[in-house]
């Protein structure tokens, strides 16, 4: 890369579940300027969880204008690459007006329409088709729910957008479906990576309303005038259909070769594992690489840094106080925290279903739960066993792939958990895999970028990207005798759900009644 390039930038968007992450990357992967703008989450009823795209949009815009992009010459910011959270639904008119809010990944009311798709087709055949379960949390049954409940909104329904086809909309005017996020409609035909026609007519979706696949490295259209009067973004920019926010993570940490495997904490958990061919686990979850023709196998758990930060937010005034007048954050400390218990926090388990659990469960009905509290019971004993369960999740789902898969040796761990010592080393012994740690707040974002840069040709392919940004920060590896020990509590933490299993339908039922 020549010196001339030294002024020339990516711009990534992130729309995550809490705020959207914008960042400016130089060609090398180094972060010139970034900023996170949040917006609301809804809980209209029970089990719906929603957000209003409006809110995306005035967030980048607002986010944009902080980072003074009208600042740079047009062609400083080369491309604009797109990461978004999976599973939302947004029917849109042909002018992309958005009908109503969006339903997230977090939503589950469609319960019924779930059972009808298993009733109807059968969940072996959508397996076989999708390579996924029928679970309410997918993009198919939430449209199902729109077309049965609010029919008038259907009817007008031009398309059904996810999050990061909605922003390249506002952006560039252009409707569009990238590969990666299509794993959310189960007519998706992972064989041949196409539509089925037959199975959405059973289903009873219009196919004219889902937008036409792109790679997400194509170019779906150029900032508009009026987007960029709206950003501050130069009319004219290349946005590219970018892709699945864990799928850009997973580009981000740098997982380009088949069976490496990325391991997520950001809000929710999870991990990706790429694979050369599309092979499914029914507990699983199967989706496209951001990279043609490579796929990963995911688990995708509810219980992610987002149990810390429910920590915080309820109980952790004590380490708001403690951080308040210092260079220290609250996470910083309970990381610390963490660090004086011993392995196991003497007998506390924690299950991390804050909000049912996904993969490899599926139970809607879960719920957290601290298991082992006596009058001795510390908080560092409490923060350390939150990191602990997420930790558990993380090894549960691995377990169920290395049943089907083998070679899965390494981990590379990024978001905002990776910046914890502590609980990547916990993740590190639970699950007797070597982490290693390379950009941890920004690998989400920086894969969106180096999507942007393959679509314009800045990059020769995705190794080539990724072998010019990507760098490891530090490794963790596993302490045997921790994992002689956590292998004994993994085996209580699996118990646990086992034989509460039935006693959270009875806890729903009284909840739903009163």
């Amino acid at each position: 890369m020549s010196s001339k390039d030294t002024n020339k930038y990516l711009l990534s968007l992130d729309l995550g579940t809490s705020g959207c992450k914008i960042t400016l990357f130089n060609l090398r992967g180094v972060v010139i300027k970034s900023t996170v703008q949040e917006y609301q989450t809804f809980y209209p009823q029970k089990n719906w969880v929603e957000q209003n795209p409006n809110e995306w949009w005035e967030a980048i815009a607002k986010g944009l204008k902080n980072l003074n992009v009208d600042s740079l010459k047009t062609k400083e910011i080369l491309a604009i690459g797109i990461a978004g959270q999976s599973w939302a639904c947004l029917p849109v008119d042909k002018n992309g007006k958005a009908l109503r809010n969006a339903i997230i990944w977090l939503d589950r009311r469609s319960v019924k329409q779930a059972e009808k798709m298993s009733a109807d087709i059968g969940e072996d055949k959508i397996f076989e088709i999708s390579g996924n379960p029928v679970d309410p949390s997918y993009v198919t049954p939430k449209i199902m729910w729109i077309k049965e409940n609010e029919p008038e909104i259907y009817n007008k329904t031009h398309k059904f957008l996810q999050s990061n086809s909605y922003i390249g909309y506002k952006l560039t005017s252009k409707f569009s479906q990238d590969y990666s996020q299509a794993y959310g409609l189960h007519f998706f035909e992972v064989n041949n990576q196409s539509w089925n026609k037959k199975i959405a007519e059973k289903l009873g979706i219009d196919l004219d309303k889902i937008p036409s696949l792109y790679e997400p490295h194509e170019i779906i259209g150029r900032v508009t005038l009026k987007a960029a009067k709206k950003t501050g973004l130069k009319e004219g920019v290349p946005v590219v259909a970018g892709g699945l926010d864990a799928a850009c993570c997973t580009l981000g940490a740098g997982v380009i070769n088949d069976y490496q495997t990325q391991e997520q904490g950001g809000q929710a958990g999870g991990m990706s594992i790429q694979l050369d061919r599309p092979k499914g686990n029914p507990k699983l979850i199967l989706g496209r690489h951001v990279i043609p023709d490579k796929w990963l196998l995911q688990g995708g758990t509810v219980g992610g840094g987002g149990t810390l930060r429910w920590f915080k937010n309820e109980l952790g005034k004590y380490e708001k106080n403690l951080s308040s007048g210092t260079d220290k954050n609250p996470y910083q400390i309970m990381s610390e925290e963490a660090n004086t218990v011993s392995p196991g926090s003497n007998g506390l388990i924690f299950l991390p279903y804050m909000s049912g659990e996904r993969s490899p469960i599926w139970d809607p009905k879960a719920k957290g739960l601290y298991f082992g509290l006596t009058f001795k019971t510390k908080r560092s004993q409490m923060i350390r066993a939150i990191m602990e369960g997420v930790g558990f999740s993380l090894h549960h789902n691995l377990k169920t792939a290395e049943k089907s898969i083998k070679g899965i040796k390494k981990l590379n761990s990024v978001g905002g958990s990776a910046n914890s010592k502590v609980w990547t080393q916990i993740k590190a012994d639970i699950t007797n895999k070597e982490i290693n740690v390379p950009y941890s707040d920004h690998a989400t974002t920086l894969g969106a970028a180096l999507i942007a840069g393959v679509g314009i040709g800045i990059y020769n392919d995705y190794k080539d990207a990724v072998d010019q940004t990507v760098r490891i920060k530090r490794t963790h590896k596993p302490n045997s005798e921790n994992h002689e020990l956590y292998s004994k509590y993994f085996n209580i933490y699996l118990d646990l759900y086992k034989n509460l299993k039935e006693t959270y339908q009875k806890l729903d039922k009284i909840i739903n009644k009163n």
